[in-house]
């Protein structure tokens, strides 16, 4: 996929996964049971031993698929290179940093750095930002995305941190064009049940699917 389809891919969705699994086979089967479940992307954050390895290995396995494996946690310009050549779909950051937009964007690599402020939220839709990650989120009220949009209607928000089955349809009611969801969605995992992973991915789609209805 090229960088439209893929940015098109998450927000026809409208959730991603992201993950902070225990090592390489945790990742696996939570990856495994977010497809099953409906998800369009799933980062692997590069707080996982071994990121970029899982990365590479899972991109390689859902290559021929609609299903995207991208990177999150990434911190730096170095980071996102290599999450980059070990076939990242996407490059998610909890910060914003010119540097690392402009490095995806010289790769065509979508990039989704975290903003907090409406300084950063102009800088990025300066820098070609197709969505804007809101972070942390449960530092907000799903309104603030509303407060956003009042001056850049054009722009895309996924809200990630604090994003759970109660709040995702007031985040997307609100304006958010898709949400990232951790914890609250890849949690059953941690007591090795991924058909509870694979459930709360189902539900969260249908939540979004349900809130854009109500729009």
């Amino acid at each position: 996929m090229n960088k439209q389809e893929i940015i098109g891919r998450i927000l026809d969705c409208g959730v991603v996964a992201v993950v902070r699994a225990e090592d390489r086979e945790q990742a696996v089967r939570i990856a495994e049971a977010c497809a099953e479940g409906g998800v369009a992307a799933l980062e692997i954050t590069f707080t996982v031993p071994g990121a970029e390895k899982i990365i590479e290995y899972l991109s390689q396995r859902y290559q021929n698929t609609s299903f995207l494996i991208g990177a999150g946690t990434v911190l730096d310009t170095e980071t996102a290179r290599v999450a980059i050549l070990s076939g990242a779909s996407y490059v998610v950051s909890p910060c914003f940093q010119e540097a690392m937009v402009r490095l995806c964007n010289r790769y065509a690599v979508p990039v989704m750095p975290g903003v907090t402020t409406m300084r950063d939220a102009v800088e990025a839709l300066e820098l070609g930002v197709d969505l804007i990650k809101l972070f942390p989120g449960e530092a907000f009220t799903p309104g603030i995305i509303k407060a956003f949009k009042g001056p850049l209607p054009q722009a895309n928000f996924m809200p990630t941190g604090g994003v759970n089955l109660d709040n995702a349809a007031e985040w997307i009611k609100n304006g958010a064009s898709a949400i990232g969801a951790g914890g609250s969605l890849t949690g059953p995992a941690k007591a090795g049940d991924y058909d509870g992973v694979r459930m709360l991915a189902k539900q969260f789609t249908e939540r979004v699917r349900e809130a854009r209805a109500c729009r």
